[in-house]
C-alpha cells in the first residue's frame, strides 16, 4: 500500500514537471517561430540594414548551440531547479528589453541574452523529465514534451501576424513576458529543489573556450555561406577557427580531469549511434517545411499564407505522433519506435522525391508531408528516451545537452545543404528571385532548373536519412 502511494506521489510530481516543462518549451518555440512571420516589420520599423536582419535570427541560433553544452555540465553540478529557473528568468527579461529596443542592433544583443536562457531552458529540459518519471513512464512523458513544439510550430506564425499587424512588432516579444512570469512561478512551486548530483565541482574552462571557439566557427560559417559564398572571408575564417580548435578540444577533453564532454562516452555504442542518428534525422528532414513553403511559392505563384498552410499537415502529424509514441512504447522499446519513426521519415522524403515536379499536385505532397510529420513525431522523444534512459541522474544535463548541440548542429548543417543544393542549376542572376518567391513570374525556364536542384536536394536528404536508419538498426542489434 505504501509502495502504492509512493508511485502515485512520484507521478504526480512527474506530470507537474512536465506541465512546467512543456509551457516554457512552448513559450521559447512560439517566440521564434513567432519573430520570422513579424521579421519583415521589425526591420521596416527599425531601419535595419540586411546584415541586421539576418542576425535577429542568427544570434539566437548560434548562442543556444554552443551554449548548451556549457550549461549542461552547470546544470549537473550545481542542480537543474536552480539553472531551469534562472533560464526562465533570463530569457523573460531579455523579451521585455528587446521590445523597448531602438535599434536592430541592441534587438540582435538581447537576442543573444535571449538565447542564454534558452539554452538553459533546453539543456534542462528533457533530463528533467527524465529524472521525474518512473522509466516505466518515460515514454509518455518525452512523448508529450516534444508534442509542445509542435503545438508551437503550429500556433507561432499564426500568433505572430496577428501581433505584428494589429498591435505592433514590439508585442512579438513583450507578450512573453506574463507567459515566462507565469512558468517561473509555477516553476518555483512544482519543481522540487534538489541536491546537485555532482560532488566534485571542478570546471574545465580551457575546453569550455575551445568548444565555444569550435562550434561558434563551423556554425557561422554553415549559417552565412548561403548568403556570402564559400569564398567570402567570414566563412573561411570560421572553418578555419573550427578546423585548428576542433583537435586542441579532443586533446584537452581526453587529458582534462573534469572535461565538459566526456569524449569517452562515445565509446558506449548505443549512445554513440543514438547520437549520430539524431544528427543525421535532424540534417535530413530540417528542410522540407521550407522547401514545400518555398516550392508552392517559387514554383506555383503562390502567397506565403497559403503556401505557409499548406505545410501544417506535417506539423499536426508530428504533435499527434509524438503524443502516441508514449503509448506505443509500452508495447516496443524505445530503440524500435525510434527505427520505425526514421524508415517513416525515409520513406516520406522519397515519396517527396518521386512526386516533386512543376505541376506536383497537392495531395501527393501532403500524403508525403504525413509520413515525414508521423516518423519526425515517432523518432524525436522515442530516440530522446533511448538515449537518457537508465543513466544516473548525474549524467542528464550534460549527456541531453550533447544529444541537443549534435541535433542543434544539424540543423544548422542541413539548412545550409538544403539552401546550397537547390540554386545549382540555376544562373546565379535568378537566385534572389527564387527566394523571393517570384521565380514563376520572372522566368518559367528557371522554374524547371529549380525543380532539378529540388531533386537533387531532395535526394540528398533521402540518402541522408537512409543512413540514419541504418544507424538506429545497427544500435538495435548493439543493445
Amino acid at each position: 500500500m505504501t509502495t502504492q502511494i509512493g508511485e502515485r506521489e512520484r507521478l504526480r510530481h512527474a506530470w507537474r514537471t512536465l506541465s512546467v516543462v512543456s509551457m516554457a518549451s512552448v513559450l521559447t518555440a512560439l517566440g521564434g517561430s513567432a519573430l520570422n512571420v513579424a521579421l519583415p516589420q521589425v526591420v521596416r520599423q527599425t531601419h535595419a540594414s540586411a546584415d541586421a536582419a539576418s542576425w535577429i535570427l542568427l544570434a539566437f541560433q548560434l548562442t543556444t548551440t554552443v551554449l548548451m553544452v556549457v550549461f549542461g555540465r552547470l546544470a549537473d553540478l550545481f542542480g537543474r531547479r536552480a539553472m531551469y529557473l534562472g533560464g526562465l528568468a533570463t530569457y523573460t527579461a531579455a523579451s521585455l528589453l528587446a521590445g523597448f529596443a531602438p535599434d536592430a542592433w541592441l534587438i540582435v544583443g538581447l537576442r543573444v541574452v535571449q538565447a542564454a536562457g534558452g539554452a538553459m531552458l533546453l539543456t534542462n529540459s528533457a533530463a528533467l523529465v527524465t529524472d521525474a518519471f518512473p522509466r516505466s513512464r518515460l515514454g509518455e512523458g518525452m512523448g508529450v514534451y516534444t508534442a509542445s513544439f509542435s503545438i508551437a510550430q503550429l500556433a507561432g506564425p499564426t500568433l505572430g501576424g496577428l501581433f505584428s499587424e494589429h498591435l505592433g512588432w514590439r508585442w512579438v516579444f513583450w507578450y512573453n513576458v506574463p507567459i515566462g512570469v507565469a512558468c517561473l512561478v509555477w516553476g518555483a512551486v512544482a519543481l522540487h529543489p534538489g541536491r546537485p548530483a555532482v560532488r566534485d565541482r571542478g570546471l574545465d574552462l580551457p575546453g569550455n573556450a575551445l568548444i565555444l571557439a569550435c562550434l561558434g566557427g563551423l556554425l557561422l560559417a554553415l549559417s552565412e555561406v548561403t548568403r556570402l559564398g564559400w569564398d567570402h572571408p567570414l566563412v573561411v575564417s570560421g572553418l578555419a577557427v573550427f578546423a585548428v580548435t576542433l583537435p586542441l578540444f579532443a586533446v584537452r577533453e581526453l587529458r582534462a580531469r573534469h572535461p565538459v564532454v566526456d569524449l569517452r562516452m562515445f565509446r558506449d555504442a548505443p549512445f554513440a549511434l543514438g547520437t549520430l542518428a539524431s544528427f543525421l534525422n535532424s540534417v535530413a528532414r530540417v528542410g522540407v517545411v521550407f522547401l514545400v513553403s518555398l516550392f508552392f511559392q517559387a514554383v506555383h505563384g503562390e502567397d506565403p499564407v497559403r503556401a505557409a498552410l499548406k505545410v501544417l499537415p506535417l506539423s499536426v502529424a508530428a504533435m499527434g505522433a509524438s503524443v502516441a509514441s508514449g503509448f506505443l512504447q509500452r508495447r516496443l522499446s524505445a530503440r524500435t519506435a525510434a527505427m520505425i519513426g526514421t524508415a517513416l521519415t525515409t520513406t516520406g522524403l522519397l515519396a517527396l522525391l518521386a512526386v516533386v515536379s512543376p505541376d506536383a499536385s497537392y495531395v501527393p505532397i501532403s500524403a508525403a508531408l504525413v509520413l515525414v510529420g508521423v516518423g519526425s513525431g515517432l523518432f524525436l522523444p522515442s530516440n530522446t528516451t533511448a538515449i537518457l534512459h537508465g543513466l544516473p541522474s548525474n549524467r542528464l544535463g550534460i549527456v541531453n545537452a550533447m544529444r541537443l548541440m549534435l541535433q542543434n548542429t544539424g540543423v544548422v548543417v542541413g539548412t545550409a545543404l538544403v539552401l546550397s543544393i537547390i540554386t545549382v542549376p540555376l544562373p546565379a542572376a535568378l537566385h534572389e528571385y527564387v527566394f523571393a518567391g517570384t521565380l514563376s513570374h520572372v522566368s518559367p525556364a528557371g522554374v524547371a532548373q529549380l525543380v532539378t536542384g529540388y531533386r537533387w536536394a531532395l535526394g540528398c536528404m533521402t540518402a541522408i536519412s537512409a543512413l540514419a536508419v541504418l544507424t538506429c538498426v545497427t544500435r538495435r542489434r548493439a543493445g
